[in-house]
C-alpha cells in the first residue's frame, strides 16, 4: 500500500478490487449494497453533523458508511469496465468543485486530491435527498457511466456537506476493507508484537502449554508450568453453556493477536518497566474492555453453535469489536486476524467443553493455538 500522502484513487481502486468476492458478472448486489450505504450516510451523516457534541462517535460512523459507499461505487465501476478516477474526475468538473490536480499529481488519470469546494454546497437535507435519488436512479439495471457521474456528484456534494475529507473516507475504507477480507501478509503484521522490546518477564509467552481441567464440583482448574493460575470457574449461569472455559479465549488472543491485558494479570507479566504501557494497556479498564468484549462474542457465539462448521465471523461482529478496541494497542491488528483468533479459539473451546478438560497449546511465533486431550499426558 502507498503512503498516507500518495493515495490516489487509481491506487484506491487497484488495492480494494482483491476483497471484493461477489460474483463479478452480477449487479444486483453491489448496486443493492450501494443503495444500503447511502441509507446508513443519511442517517449518520445528519446525527454527526447535529448531534455532534452529544454523539461524537458519528463523524466516525459517518465516515465508515461514506467509505462502504465507495467501495459499492468502485466495485460497480469495474464490473462496467470503467475506472473509478475517471467517474470522479468528471464529477467534480461542475457548480460548487473544481479539480486541483497538478500534473505531478496525475497517474493514469487518478487525482491525489480529486476535488475541493471553492463555494458553500446546499444543506446537507437537500444533499443526501439527491444522493438517495442518484443511487436509485442506479437500480434495475446496468448503471450508465452519465448515472454513475450524476451519483458521484451527489457523493461529493453530500461528503462536503457532512464536513468530511474524501482522503481520510478512502484511507479508512480501504484500511478496514483490506484488514476485513485478505489474509495479513508478513508486512501487515509487522510491529504487531507488543511486547518484544521488553524483558522476558514483561513478555505474554512466546509459547504455553495450560492445563484445563474439570473437577467433580463443576469448576474449571487452569495449571501453568504445573502452577494453578486464576480462580476456579464456573459457567455462572442456569443454562450450562461451557463458559467456563472461555480463558481459552484469552489465551487466543495472546497466541494470535499478541494481545490479552487479562492473561498478563494472571501470570504477572504486566509491563510494569514502562508506567505508560502498565497503566493505560495493562491495567483495569484495559482488562474489563477485554472481559466484556470476550463475554459479548460468546453471547453471539452461542446463537451459531459456537461457530463450528463455519470458516467466517460476520463482519458486523468485526466492526463491534474494532469499536470494543479503539484506542488500545490490539486496534492496529487487521479484523481478518480476529477472525483467526475467534475461529481457531472456539475450535479449542468446542474440544475443551466436549471433553471437559484437556491442554491448550499455543505458538506465538506462528500465531497458532491449537488443542491436546488430558489423555496424551500420560
Amino acid at each position: 500500500m502507498k503512503k498516507e500522502g500518495s493515495l490516489l484513487l487509481s491506487d484506491y481502486a487497484a488495492e480494494i478490487a482483491a476483497t471484493d468476492v461477489l460474483n463479478p458478472h452480477d449487479f444486483d448486489p453491489v448496486l443493492q449494497g450501494l443503495y444500503g450505504e447511502v441509507g446508513g450516510i443519511m442517517t449518520t451523516a445528519k446525527k454527526s453533523v447535529r448531534e455532534r457534541t452529544s454523539y461524537p462517535g458519528f463523524r466516525k460512523a459517518a465516515e465508515e458508511e461514506f467509505g462502504d459507499a465507495l467501495w459499492y461505487l468502485a466495485a460497480i465501476c469495474r464490473r462496467v469496465q470503467i475506472p473509478l478516477e475517471e467517474i470522479f474526475a468528471e464529477a467534480a468538473n461542475h457548480g460548487n468543485f473544481k479539480n486541483v490536480g497538478a500534473a505531478s499529481d496525475i497517474t493514469g488519470g487518478a487525482l491525489a486530491y480529486i476535488a475541493v469546494p471553492v463555494a458553500a454546497t446546499a444543506s446537507l437535507d437537500a444533499t443526501l435527498v439527491r444522493l438517495g435519488q442518484s443511487a436509485a436512479a442506479l437500480l434495475g439495471s446496468t448503471p450508465a457511466r452519465t448515472d454513475l457521474v450524476v451519483f458521484a456528484r451527489a457523493y461529493l456534494d453530500a461528503i462536503h456537506a457532512a464536513e468530511l475529507a474524501f482522503s481520510e473516507v478512502a484511507r479508512g475504507n480501504l484500511r478496514k476493507a483490506r484488514g476485513a477480507f485478505l489474509e495479513p501478509q508478513a508486512d501487515d503484521l509487522a510491529g504487531l508484537d507488543f511486547d518484544s522490546e521488553f524483558g522476558i518477564e514483561e513478555q505474554l509467552p512466546r509459547d504455553f502449554k495450560i492445563r484445563v481441567n474439570q473437577r467433580g464440583s463443576g469448576k474449571s482448574y487452569l495449571q501453568w508450568k504445573g502452577v494453578f493460575i486464576g480462580e476456579p470457574l464456573t459457567d455462572n449461569i442456569a443454562d450450562r453453556d461451557g463458559y467456563r472455559f472461555h480463558d481459552v479465549f484469552h489465551f487466543a488472543y495472546a497466541a494470535i493477536l499478541h494481545w490479552s491485558p487479562v492473561i498478563r494479570a494472571l501470570i504477572k507479566h504486566k509491563r510494569k518497566s514502562n508506567p505508560k504501557y502498565d497503566e493505560e494497556q495493562d491495567s483495569g479498564r484495559a482488562i474489563v474492555v477485554e472481559e466484556g468484549l470476550t463475554a459479548w462474542i460468546f453471547s453471539r457465539a452461542k446463537e451459531l453453535n459456537f461457530f463450528e462448521e463455519q470458516e467466517k465471523v460476520s463482519l458486523g461482529i468485526l466492526k463491534t469489536i474494532g469499536e470494543f478496541v479503539s484506542g488500545y494497542e490490539v486496534e492496529k491488528c487487521p479484523l481478518k486476524l480476529w477472525e483467526k483468533a475467534i475461529l481457531d479459539g472456539y475450535a479449542v473451546f468446542r474440544q475443551l467443553k466436549l471433553n471437559q478438560g484437556g491442554w491448550i497449546i499455543g505458538d506465538r511465533e506462528q500465531r497458532a493455538i491449537t488443542y491436546m486431550p488430558l489423555e496424551s499426558e500420560k
